[in-house]
């Protein structure tokens, strides 16, 4: 590839993101959830489309899995522990036996209707079974929901993937073979168990050295936990273990620990996930063959038949209940298991792999999620509604910014007060700073104090001032010339 087809791909790449960013102003107008607006993207500029073709089905495997990883993340770096602790038993249950149930009652509804064979039944069932992470947090995160449901929901979403990914994975390989029930569970018990311990290691490890480390530039931090994210999760895959697990765990531990310049870097987190997420759709998009889908449509609508009204039902039902949820908040929990990538994104296992069926798959689960998805997800607030789920006074984290300055325009200057400096002894009222700056902190062998206008400064202070960029200059000259006169710098200078 010489620098000017680099460089056409480039501008063509650049193009379809711009787009991408620009259509969620739509998609937010309309109510149409921004996934199809992707996956349509995709369509367009494929080869029923601009002539863009795609068939290396290996390569889309690997970079959608690693757009998962960034996408479960940033789930996992903005989940608080102190919602997520009375969930997670329930979502762990629903995420792990919940996943099995609707695994059995789709493939059983594959195999007996749709007249599969068992292989292809079951990784139908499989692919369709986890719900979607980027969708539910999506979602859910600008419903008013009771804490519980929306805590359950959003856990079972960033903790059913794995599992999913592993059985998947298993039923396409060669291991399918000489495959057993206990074998089976066993590898996804021992992925599951490797991976979750090698991300959290990870994570530990990571915050250990960020806490400690005086990095040089404030947005070095924010690159640096998107570094132990992936690593989290590539270490965990090279030791044979759940990679996606892995991210997720080390997100929350991440996520929930002090780390300097925590919002900034949450700010990172999730445009990177969001990138993952259009670059994601629009793959997906070029995958598919819009000439083909069309005979699929029947076979799609029953099998999300049976996995909507009889496979998520049940299973919620089943675990659900008897863990303290009524029926009316079964029921919401029931609807609200969205898919959305992750099931489109594991039908390139069984393509990559070789799997007799495979296109049928993949057909079958694109149409399934894009009917599905125009079906659940605007009728969501309505569900809630209707079900009685929603909390009557909602609370909102309140997003702070480390320094919103730019928008703002102000500056945080940093003054030190030298052996010999005139600031010495100064009271900080008699700094008399322009209309537009003030001293807002002062660092005093190592600890701060928010001054008072009865504050005296001392040599080895360190003065923070926010100013205005108007009067930057002023402050400045200010504080020089008490630097140099003291408290009478105005009038002693003026002589």
């Amino acid at each position: 590839m010489d620098p000017q087809d680099l460089n056409v791909m480039l501008v063509a790449g650049c193009g379809v993101v711009l787009l991408a960013v620009l259509a969620v102003r739509l998609t937010t107008r309309s109510g149409l959830p921004t996934l199809l607006l992707y996956l349509a993207l995709g369509l367009a500029i494929g080869e029923d489309g601009l002539g863009v073709e795609l068939d290396d089905f290996q390569l889309a495997q690997n970079l959608a899995l690693i757009a998962l990883a960034l996408i479960l993340g940033d789930g996992g770096l903005t989940t608080r522990l102190d919602t997520l602790r009375p969930a997670g038993p329930l979502a762990l249950v629903l995420a792990t036996v919940g996943v099995a149930i609707s695994v059995g009652v789709t493939a059983a509804g594959a195999y007996w209707l749709l007249d599969m064979d068992l292989r292809t039944a079951l990784l139908l069932g499989a692919i369709v079974s986890s719900t979607d992470a980027a969708a539910v947090f999506a979602v859910l995160r600008r419903l008013p929901l009771k804490p519980r449901l929306a805590a359950t929901l959003e856990a079972e979403s960033g903790l059913n993937d794995a599992p999913v990914v592993v059985l998947v994975m298993l039923l396409a390989s060669d291991a399918w073979d000489g495959a057993t029930p206990w074998g089976i569970g066993a590898q996804v018990l021992y992925q599951l168990v490797v991976g979750a311990v090698i991300g959290l290691a990870v994570a530990w490890a990571g915050h250990w050295v960020l806490a400690r480390a005086a990095l040089p530039t404030a947005g070095l931090y924010p690159l640096a936990t998107l570094s132990i994210l992936l690593l989290a999760y590539a270490t965990a895959s090279v030791a044979g273990a759940s990679g996606i697990i892995g991210v997720y765990l080390a997100g929350i531990l991440l996520g929930n620990s002090t780390l300097p310049h925590h919002r900034a870097t949450l700010a990172f987190s999730e445009g990177s996930a969001s990138l993952a997420q259009i670059g994601l759709f629009v793959l997906l998009g070029l995958l598919a063959d819009p000439s083909r889908l069309p005979g699929s449509f029947g076979e799609a609508l029953i099998a999300g038949v049976v996995l909507t009204f009889v496979a998520r039902p049940l299973s919620v039902v089943v675990l659900a209940r008897p863990m303290g949820l009524n029926w009316r908040e079964s029921a919401f929990v029931s609807w609200a298991g969205l898919r959305g990538a992750v099931p489109i994104v594991l039908t390139t296992v069984p393509a990559a792999a070789g799997v007799a069926g495979s296109e049928q798959i993949f057909d079958i689960v694109f149409l399934l999620v894009v009917v599905f998805v125009l079906l659940q997800g605007p009728t969501l607030p309505w569900a809630a509604r209707v079900a009685g789920v929603t909390d009557e006074t909602p609370t909102h984290e309140i997003a702070i910014e480390s320094a919103p300055l730019d928008e703002l325009r102000a500056d945080v200057l940093e003054v030190d007060v030298p052996p010999g400096s005139r600031l010495a002894g100064v009271w900080t009222a008699d700094l008399r700073l322009p209309r537009g700056a003030a001293l807002v902190l002062i660092v005093r062998d190592g600890q701060p104090d928010v001054p008072d206008a009865h504050s005296v400064l001392r040599v080895g202070d360190q003065l923070l001032i926010v100013t205005t960029r108007a009067v930057r200059a002023e402050t400045e000259q200010r504080l020089r010339a008490v630097g140099r006169s003291g408290r009478l710098a105005g009038w002693l200078e003026s002589r």
